[in-house]
């Protein structure tokens, strides 16, 4: 299981990416998992802040989809709203406004750790309440995740620690008893903590990277926004995300969904 993270040493620029940004100062802020990146573009004249994702060619990253669920979801909650996307022969782009806040792992809330978990469970449960499940027209049903595991090569060795000892065989057993349902709504799709964004008084401000987004149980969310806690601020957090979200631990579900998106994000 590879993390993403901010970019560290140079990085290249993708010509669309600068082409889209003329007059625009570009920062990467961050590297995905599948080689995807995300830059920071501030205005040059008048200081607009905005953000630019590119996918590489071949990555699966589909930032088409992820355009269509963020202008869906921003009549309800605050997300990016789409400005521009394109494509070419290197890879896809995606222009967005920026929200305010900063990102919960930047170094001003990992710092503050407690208020960061408070905040990344209130703004879950605020997303999960606001948006709409009948009118949701996008799913990440277990069947669609299911199905993409076994279209694949299982390699243990890529999953995460927590799931070690834990063969090919007997991964597909346990993913083939799902618990029940606790409760139907809106999913992030990737509620990992860098997704919130923190305002200057210590509350969530929004979300972003919501290539998922779609109706699942909540805790396809809840149980990778607690695991991802501990690689971003160190373990004991989850108890204060669950109650400022207002939810008792899971664990059952907790260790279900983790070994879920371990094997299909």
């Amino acid at each position: 299981m590879s993390l993403a993270g901010r970019p560290t040493g140079p990085v290249p620029v993708p010509a669309a990416v600068r082409a889209a940004t003329v007059g625009y100062r570009l920062d990467p802020v961050w590297r995905n998992e599948l080689g995807g990146l995300t830059f920071a573009a501030v205005g040059e004249r008048d200081g607009e802040r905005r953000f630019v994702k590119w996918a590489p060619a071949g990555s699966g990253l589909d930032l088409d989809t992820e355009a269509a669920r963020m202008t869906w979801a921003a009549a309800y909650t605050p997300v990016p709203r789409p400005l521009a996307r394109g494509a070419d022969g290197e890879g896809s782009w995606l222009v967005t406004a920026a929200l305010p806040g900063r990102s919960a792992v930047s170094p001003e809330w990992v710092g503050r750790p407690r208020e960061a978990a408070r905040a990344i469970g209130e703004g879950l449960r605020a997303l999960h309440d606001a948006l709409p499940v009948a009118r949701c027209p996008f799913t990440w049903s277990l069947e669609e995740r299911r199905a993409a595991i076994l279209r694949q090569d299982l390699d243990p060795a890529r999953w995460h620690p927590d799931h070690a000892g834990i063969d090919p065989e007997r991964a597909l057993a346990l993913l083939a008893d799902p618990p029940e349902v606790d409760r139907l709504v809106v999913c992030h799709g990737d509620a990992c903590a860098p997704n919130t964004l923190i305002g200057a008084d210590g509350r969530w401000s929004g979300h972003v990277d919501l290539g998922r987004l779609g109706v699942a149980d909540r805790w396809a969310d809840l149980a990778i926004a607690t695991w991802s806690l501990n690689w971003n601020y160190g373990p004991d957090w989850a108890p204060e995300l669950l109650a400022a979200y207002g939810v008792a631990d899971d664990p059952d579900r907790t260790r279900w969904y983790r070994l879920l998106w371990d094997l299909a994000p």
